[in-house]
């Protein structure tokens, strides 16, 4: 299915950047761009610049004490100890200078892609400059300083009167978004990610049910780590198709971190390219069911940046697209640019290797594990409907 797509991308984008040992690089953003254009899936008509968005728009759901700190931080005059309150100037997110110009271009992409939609210029639109879940209305957190689709849900609440289901497939649990509409019935979180026993923020269990008008419409499935493919796959469209035919959307946000993959250095999970061919179709596939195609999708984390990440988001714009994911080997002009940066072998197909998963000696139990997880998540569903 080719639908009309817009791809928002701009130069400053890369801006949002820490320091040069930091895993949060955003020339992964530029790589996944240049792998489209290269094997001709996008093209210069198909690519909208991002606007900045304003502080009154970033104070939909930030509050302006907390702008103003980033804003000082940005040009150098905000105290360390200051900063801290904030979660600025700490090791996951240190203080850069046009840090505010940087995080509001970022949000403001993704507030770009929502008129996109919305207005009817496009089904869909895809920002991956964006996706910084982990922001908190007064604190950064996580690598995230401003929270993009926190801004943009709010946003789309307050123009556009629509209900939003915002899905997360993000290694780590969605808790910034999930935290700003917990007592909102008209915003549906889904968030599937590695348990937080081992992994950062530790928050995202399956009792985390919503409170006030908002109880019933916040899921979460913290599969195991060293899940695989099969079993992720299988929670996750099963707990998906009840929960947006539960929620009956109005438009669907989509986080597409990359950071579930066997490779990623900062997880347990151990994915591989096939669910980020899946992922991508199923968003497709139940926008075009529910929502009239109107389908918003960021990007998040994913932290091979060489590897992994290039590939698992331009398999999101090609399904956008095409309604179909690439196969078959990289461009080999592509190929040659980046190894020369690269300090690991990059692969030459769109597929993984067979081999790529480590042996799992746990693996029966881990997916009888998730099962079961998946199975006290859709009692909630159940009872509702």
């Amino acid at each position: 299915m080719t639908c009309k797509s817009a791809f928002v991308f701009a130069k400053e984008f890369l801006n949002y950047h820490f320091n040069e040992d930091h895993p949060f690089n955003q020339k992964r953003v530029l790589m996944a761009k240049e792998l489209l254009e290269e094997m001709d899936y996008l093209s210069e008509s198909q690519i909208i610049p991002p606007r900045m968005a304003t502080e009154e728009e970033l104070a939909l759901f930030h509050d302006p004490v907390y702008i103003d700190a980033v804003k000082k931080a940005s040009n150098g005059k905000l105290a360390p100890e200051a900063g801290f309150e904030y979660g600025l100037g700490t090791e996951d997110t240190p203080i850069f200078p046009g840090m505010h110009e940087a995080s509001s271009y970022l949000v403001g992409g993704t507030l770009t892609a929502v008129d996109e939609v919305l207005t009817g210029k496009s089904q869909h639109a895809l920002n991956l400059g964006g996706g910084l879940h982990h922001g908190f209305k007064r604190k950064a957190a996580g690598f995230c300083i401003y929270n993009d689709s926190a801004v943009a849900i709010k946003y789309i609440r307050e123009k556009y009167n629509l209900r939003v289901l915002y899905i997360d497939t993000d290694a780590h649990h969605g808790d910034g978004v999930q935290w700003a509409f917990y007592d909102d019935p008209n915003v549906c979180t889904f968030s599937i990610h590695e348990t937080g026993r081992y992994l950062f923020p530790g928050t995202g269990n399956v009792n985390e049910r919503g409170i006030k008008e908002g109880h019933g419409y916040s899921f979460n499935l913290p599969i195991d780590a060293f899940t695989e493919d099969e079993s992720f796959l299988q929670v996750y469209e099963t707990a998906l198709r009840e929960i947006t035919d539960f929620f009956q959307p109005d438009v669907i946000v989509s986080q597409n971190g990359a950071d579930a993959h066997c490779l990623d250095p900062l997880t347990h999970l151990c994915a591989t390219m096939k669910i980020y061919e899946q992922i991508p179709l199923l968003a497709h596939e139940l926008a075009h069911q529910y929502c009239d195609g109107k389908w918003i999708a960021v990007g998040g984390g994913g932290y091979d940046i060489w590897r992994v990440v290039p590939r698992a988001w331009s398999q999101v714009w090609n399904v956008m697209a095409t309604g179909k994911p690439a196969t078959g080997m990289l461009p080999a002009t592509w190929l040659s640019r980046w190894q020369q940066q690269s300090p690991v072998n990059l692969p030459s197909y769109w597929h993984d290797p067979d081999d790529i998963v480590p042996n799992i000696p746990r693996k029966t139990e881990i997916t009888e594990k998730n099962a079961k997880l998946l199975e006290s998540l859709l009692k909630y569903t159940k009872k509702r409907t």
